[in-house]
């Protein structure tokens, strides 16, 4: 950029990495602050619902976002939802459709078309503008596959607190 006052235009990055990437890859995502980062399942870009696709918003004491989630599980063994006291939110889960085959009670089914997100693991990795609080956090996961927060942002008095991991599933069911 040749103006040094010229402002930076663009929207947040959304980042595809392979299923075989570390987690430490996805600390990519803190170097775009408004990005996304997608691994396995996630990342693989099939035809259907869109997995990983978040909306974020910002209000005076608190963020709010939402992740869209179609076809994943949220039994506590397959899915969490962390959020660090920095605002970094780690997703992780598996995805349970877009198999060959499907058993329905007694029946077994053959799917003539695959076209939702592919059964399997993923992780989806975000950045909140700023650091939480670990007293306030409200969620919940809707029957249309999202995923919505609303996460207090971390105020002067908390600063004095030990920061502390947060599981956004055990305070939505």
């Amino acid at each position: 950029m040749s103006n040094g006052n010229a402002e930076r235009v663009g929207g947040p990055a959304m980042i595809f990495l392979p299923s075989d990437s570390t987690l430490e890859l996805t600390n990519l995502i803190a170097q775009t602050k408004t990005g996304v980062a997608l691994t396995g399942s996630a990342a693989m870009g099939k035809i259907g619902p869109t997995i990983g696709l978040v909306d974020l918003a910002e209000f005076d004491d608190s963020y709010y976002f939402r992740v869209s989630l179609p076809g994943v599980s949220t039994n506590e063994d397959e899915f969490t939802c962390e959020i660090d006291p920095n605002g970094k939110i780690l997703i992780t889960g598996v995805t349970t459709t877009g198999e060959e085959t499907v058993r329905v009670h007694n029946q077994v089914f053959k799917m003539l078309s695959q076209n939702l997100c592919p059964p399997g693991p993923f992780t989806i990795s975000f950045q909140l503008p700023g650091p939480v609080s670990n007293k306030d956090i409200r969620g919940k996961f809707g029957s249309d596959g999202v995923l919505e927060g609303i996460v207090k942002k971390l105020n002067y008095e908390d600063r004095t607190e030990q920061p502390m991991e947060m599981d956004l599933l055990s305070l939505i069911k």
